[in-house]
């Protein structure tokens, strides 16, 4: 499976993400002038190399009308420009429509007026579709800070040119390089404040603590604001899952580098490659059982699988003096053989078992949403060995099937094609 890796470790930004991003892609160029291309007006985007702690990167320069919104810096805390919480670190937004003549996007526009702009580019319709729901993952933030909705909140904050390039740069990015799984690291907020028009903040600012809800997320001892409202919500809508990385083979890495010195490289580090399927040794526990009732027997399987067991199942035997019996199987991990062994003696009938070795190839395996006619469902994506198979989670496809007088293959093949 073609995976994704993002290391967090040194936060999250939209400008270095693009920046990490780009260094993926063959096409580099290509990719530059489809940007500049847009008619975002005044908006243009350079590539530069740049090192931290002996680490050469690509610093993604973005300028509207020659001039770079601020300094594109990760964790500045003081002079964030815009009056924002270090959105990027880009200057305040001006009325573009008086300074440039264009009417694209201007002082106080908001959400619906964004995603019309977005909607005019001259891009893929799944980038737009993701860059206006990223936007709408900020407002949504936005909306429970300021306790307003969606019609009052505006994106003199975060609906500057240099956001929507950003923004859109990042998801045309992500929609080139074709992964079949985004993963990241745990995110790395900063600490101390960050000044903004509302005065003096906690790190993370509000709008940044709302959006990683349901992310894993840690502070440090490095002082300023290292994950940014819109880093966190392209986090959070194209990551559907966060720990170490997984066991792949790197194919390419790309570094998007910040200006903030800090005493550790300012980076965010994005790999690319081939994820290896869980393979490895496993450990088969068995037990012939013909005193016991199926009841308790349940109970074993029930117990065994809640205490980390891989697979329990049991089998219709005969044994001696052609007796009915049980053969119960735990499939348990090697460094949990004794405690599941313990498990088996305490909880069954027998007064001994054999155990193998086996060797165990597993799919990776993923669950996403997935929208349908009856609205977004559960499906367990598993991948491997060549093989990809989609499967919808039960429970719902039941629930829709009666709700609607369907047959449960009928919404299992809406769901899977």
């Amino acid at each position: 499976m073609r995976t994704l890796y993002i290391d967090c470790s040194m936060g999250a930004a939209g400008d270095m993400l693009m920046a990490a991003l780009f260094e993926l892609l063959p096409e580099k160029e290509a990719f530059l002038h489809k940007m500049n291309s847009l008619g975002l007006p005044g908006v243009k985007l350079a590539a530069e190399k740049k090192s931290s702690c002996g680490i050469t990167g690509t610093h993604m320069r973005v300028t509207v009308h020659g001039e770079e919104e601020g300094e594109h810096h990760h964790g500045h805390e003081s002079e964030h420009g815009h009056g924002h919480h270090g959105e990027e670190g880009h200057a305040h937004i001006h009325s573009y429509e008086e300074k440039s003549g264009h009417g694209h996007l201007h002082h106080h526009h908001g959400l619906q007026q964004i995603t019309e702009s977005i909607r005019r580019l001259d891009l893929p319709e799944k980038v737009k579709d993701d860059a206006s729901a990223v936007f709408q993952l900020i407002a949504e933030a936005e909306c429970r800070v300021h306790d307003t909705d969606m019609e009052h909140i505006h994106f003199h904050e975060v609906g500057t040119l240099d956001a929507v390039a950003d923004v859109t740069g990042c998801c045309l990015l992500l929609h080139l390089l074709k992964a079949d799984r985004i993963i990241a690291s745990p995110v790395h907020v900063g600490s101390g404040t960050v000044k903004c028009a509302h005065g003096i903040l906690p790190v993370p600012a509000p709008a940044t603590a709302l959006l990683l809800r349901g992310i894993p997320a840690y502070g440090g001892e490095i002082q300023g604001e290292l994950c940014t409202p819109t880093g966190a919500a392209l986090l959070k809508y194209f990551v559907r899952d966060f720990g170490p990385m997984p066991q792949m083979i790197t194919e390419a890495l790309g570094y998007g580098m910040g200006t903030k010195a800090f005493d550790r490289a300012n980076c965010i580090r994005v790999m690319l490659g081939e994820e290896q399927p869980e393979t490895g040794e496993a450990e088969e526990i068995s037990a012939n059982l013909d005193d016991m009732t199926a009841e308790e027997i349940g109970f074993a399987i029930e117990l065994l699988l809640e205490k980390g067991a891989l697979d329990v199942y049991a089998q219709p035997i005969v044994m001696k003096k052609s007796r009915p019996a049980v053969k119960l199987t735990c499939l348990c991990r090697p460094e949990d053989r004794e405690r599941m062994t313990a498990l088996m003696l305490k909880h069954t009938s027998t007064i001994g078992l054999r155990a193998v070795k086996v060797h165990r190839a597993v799919l990776e395996r993923h669950a996403e949403k997935r929208q349908t006619p009856w609205g977004e469902v559960t499906v367990k994506i598993s991948q491997g060995y060549g093989v990809r198979k989609v499967k919808g989670e039960f429970d719902e496809m039941a629930e829709i099937a009666r709700a609607n007088g369907l047959s449960l293959r009928e919404v299992e093949k809406e769901i899977n094609e």
